[in-house]
């Protein structure tokens, strides 16, 4: 069975920097997209290291629609490496929601990750590539089946997304 909500568009501007330290990671690529209007973004390559770092990680939940969620924030205080991070740049009620996971270590090569959440992972330096989205819009939205925000995209002059229902 596949079950998708989807939309069509293309790859637009790339936008290569590297974040400075004390800057927020999240905060710093919402920076970066208002400054070259980049609404919508793919973050394709994402790097470097982290002062410290916050993210939550997934958890069984029997109170949520899925049976999971998001646990309590985990803390881990650095120097973090940031071996890898991955994300949506979307919208959410005129305002920057970046969806992002990351993958990160810790002094003594112990592995860990998951969401990382804005205004908790400063950096000491960040290298990343952004990839602009053109023709339609990266939205977040509260999701009725899930219970939770969930990715929307949707083209540009349109207000739903194509579904495929297939088995």
């Amino acid at each position: 069975m596949c079950r998708a909500h989807f939309a069509k568009g293309k790859a637009g501007t790339v936008l290569a920097a590297r974040l400075l330290a004390e800057t927020d990671l999240l905060t710093g690529i919402e920076r970066l997209c208002q400054e070259n209007d980049i609404e919508s973004a793919v973050i394709s390559s994402c790097f470097g290291s982290f002062k410290k770092a916050g993210y939550l990680y997934l958890i069984a939940n029997s109170e949520s629609k899925v049976g999971a969620g998001y646990g309590d924030l985990q803390v881990r205080q650095g120097p973090i490496e940031f071996l890898q991070g991955t994300g949506v740049v979307c919208q959410r009620d005129g305002d920057y929601d970046i969806h992002f996971h990351g993958t990160m270590c810790d002094q003594e090569g112990n592995v860990f990750g998951g969401h990382l959440v804005k205004g908790e992972n400063p950096v000491i330096t960040v290298d990343l590539v952004l990839t602009a989205i053109e023709g339609m819009s990266f939205n977040r939205k509260y999701d009725e089946e899930t219970g939770g925000n969930q990715f929307y995209p949707v083209e540009h002059g349109k207000n739903v997304t194509y579904n495929l229902s297939k088995n």
